[in-house]
């Protein structure tokens, strides 16, 4: 039929049996880097910024871990997960644009690729709504995996 794992001998959609798979560390860390533009990078100070929502950077990082550990609703095939551990940092690479990266960690038997995709993506998703006051011109330009280790296969993009 298909080398896809989420499709079964039928043709129809399936979650993927990890119960046979061992333990094993597995982290992944995912890149997104956003255009913000000169006129929302000018507000920050100390590499933040403050609105009426308040700190941009701060409230992004924390949106990111919850959107880490949702994935599973949010994606049909992905298992639910008990995550170990979340590091989201947020830097201004130019006068316009910033990078995100997620990392994520589990001891499991299935790897958080993509959980660490979606928490860079709702970092930058949570940065867009809470500077959308000053500029809507703003772009999510690419988010990708940029290294993945345990399991299978280690990848590394980066």
């Amino acid at each position: 039929m298909s080398d896809f794992t989420h499709i079964n001998k039928k043709g129809n959609p399936k979650m993927v049996n990890v119960s046979d798979k061992k333990i094993t560390k597995r982290t992944a860390i995912a890149k997104a880097t956003m255009f913000l533009g000169k006129e929302v990078i000018s507000n920050f100070s100390n590499d933040e910024l403050t609105t009426k929502k308040g700190p941009v950077f701060q409230t992004a990082i924390i949106a990111g871990i919850q959107g880490v550990k949702k994935t599973s609703e949010l994606i049909p095939m992905c298992h639910p997960l008990l995550i170990n551990g979340v590091d989201i940092d947020i830097k201004i690479i130019d006068s316009e644009n910033v990078e995100v990266l997620c990392e994520v960690t589990i001891e499991g038997k299935t790897g958080v690729e993509m959980e660490a995709l979606t928490g860079a993506n709702i970092t930058c998703l949570t940065i867009y709504d809470m500077c959308k006051s000053i500029s809507q011109k703003m772009v999510i330009k690419e988010v990708m995996l940029v290294e993945k280790t345990g399991g299978k296969s280690d990848i590394n993009n980066g």
